[in-house]
């Protein structure tokens, strides 16, 4: 078997967890998802999320990892052979992630660059169209939006210099450099967005609490949704990162730790976003509801049309915020490359460098596809199946099988061990039964949402990922088979 990495400290642990969980949603979806599901009555629900779903099923992710030490796809394969096809299919769709999140990085690279002049102009969207984005026209197929190529072929480089090195002169090195900047870098943002005039009504708009929402199962469904994906849940990220740990390692209160860092950082963020739309709402006098977005609307459109108006000081917050998504999206980039690369490692018993460069190689030109004309929505498209229909589903597969196919009775004494922070049978409970149920449910309610009007490119994009996926989950289960 490959020889295993383990973490030099547990700093550095901590660190590439809460780099692989702080990304791109926490900085632009949290605040949306706050603003359009209740306001202040969102975090009541979000607060039970974490508690139901968040920290348990964490838990039992780290609690599998430290007990197995071994790749995810030897995980499966030891509670059952048969269950490895599972574990790959999982990986496969997880490393799509990576795919087109590479490409996401690739648009903030481009506006970094603009950032220092300004270059996107004032008609913010048709820039956005033409040099990074696209549209969903499909004749632009054929075409290559450059600066996009160019940005993704350049963040797989930095994808692969920062796995190809061992674990702690890589991922634990960048991540102890870049999550005190991305932190720090935000701190500052948020700092000066609340001294903004008109930052006041951003706030309120944000937090203008509906109580009517509470009984929508809507905003129930968006918090867990929020924490699930937020936290990088069910992904094999905490799992083999888990799994580097040495022997008497503090497991329940590290998860503590980095859910708390995760949603502090996203919370802390959501002021500074809305406080930048509340000087907008407050200086052009447009309607905030005119402004709010989520995603790359918000970051790639409605920020560079701010910035616009802030004068000097925009020339200062716009390189730093793009440079903080890009902070955080390196860190959770390497992270979500990292369950692809230990299986497929341990696997083919190849050396952790040939086996990040052959992935490296085979995903940039994956990601070619997502630099073409149409390179947004063929991410939107690409991304809701994949979450919605894929990662959803194994998240739930994988808490129905270490809860009733392995013994997670043996668990408890494991993560207990060296925590101050215990669980018991309440912790059991809610993993065995609480969360497979919510968990189908949540994706039931995904699929329907996504397959409702669904188009033909759609479904054919769908169907071809899913052959895709099956036909390599297929041949990786068999190569090298005992």
């Amino acid at each position: 078997m490959v020889e295993k990495n383990q973490w030099d400290s547990r700093l550095s642990f901590l660190f590439a967890m809460i780099g692989a969980a702080v990304g791109l949603g926490n900085i632009w979806r949290f605040s949306y998802v706050v603003y359009s599901n209740g306001g202040g009555t969102f975090f009541i629900p979000y607060l039970i999320a974490i508690a139901v779903l968040g920290i348990p099923f964490l838990i039992l992710e780290y609690g599998i990892g430290y007990s197995f030490k071994d790749s995810f796809s030897n995980v499966l394969k030891r509670i059952n052979p048969k269950l490895e096809f599972v574990s790959w299919t999982l990986l496969l769709f997880v490393f799509i992630v990576l795919i087109y999140y590479t490409v996401i990085l690739s648009w903030d690279l481009v506006y970094l660059g603009s950032s220092f002049t300004f270059s996107w102009g004032n008609d913010v969207a048709l820039y956005f169209v033409q040099n990074v984005g696209g549209s969903s026209n499909l004749s632009n197929l054929s075409s290559f939006i450059i600066p996009t190529t160019i940005g993704a072929l350049i963040i797989w480089f930095i994808v692969w210099f920062i796995s190809h090195r061992d674990l702690n002169d890589g991922i634990g090195k960048i991540s102890r450099i870049l999550i005190p900047a991305l932190f720090i870098m935000m701190i500052g943002i948020v700092l000066y967005a609340l001294t903004l005039p008109g930052a006041n009504i951003g706030i309120q708009t944000l937090l203008q609490p509906d109580w009517s929402k509470l009984t929508d199962i809507n905003i129930w469904l968006a918090a867990f949704s929020q924490i699930l994906f937020s936290l990088s849940m069910g992904q094999a990220i905490a799992l083999t990162y888990v799994s580097y740990l040495p022997d008497g390692s503090n497991l329940n209160d590290n998860v503590l730790l980095v859910v708390f860092a995760n949603s502090s950082f996203e919370v802390f963020t959501a002021f500074g976003m809305f406080s930048i739309l509340g000087f907008m709402s407050f200086s052009t006098g447009t309607p905030m509801v005119q402004l709010i977005s989520e995603g790359t609307g918000l970051i790639f459109v409605v920020f560079p049309m701010i910035f616009n108006i802030m004068g000097l000081v925009g020339y200062i917050i716009a390189p730093l915020l793009f440079l903080a998504i890009l902070f955080a999206g390196i860190t959770s980039a390497v992270a979500i490359f990292e369950p692809m690369m230990n299986s497929t490692e341990v696997k083919l018993k190849w050396s952790r460098k040939k086996t990040v460069t052959v992935l490296s190689i085979i995903g940039c030109i994956c990601s070619l596809i997502f630099t073409t004309g149409i390179s947004s929505y063929l991410v939107g498209v690409v991304d809701g199946f994949v979450n919605e229909f894929g990662i959803l589903f194994l998240t739930a597969v994988q808490c129905i099988i270490f809860t009733w196919m392995y013994n997670v009775d043996s668990l408890i004494p494991v993560i207990n061990e060296n925590s101050k922070f215990k669980v018991g049978s309440l912790w059991k409970i809610t993993i065995k039964y609480v969360l497979p149920f919510f968990l189908i449910g949540m994706w039931l309610i995904g699929v329907f949402n996504l397959f409702t009007d669904v188009g033909s490119f759609e479904a054919m994009v769908y169907i071809i990922i899913m052959v895709l996926v099956l036909l390599f989950s297929g041949i990786l289960t068999k190569i090298n088979a005992d």
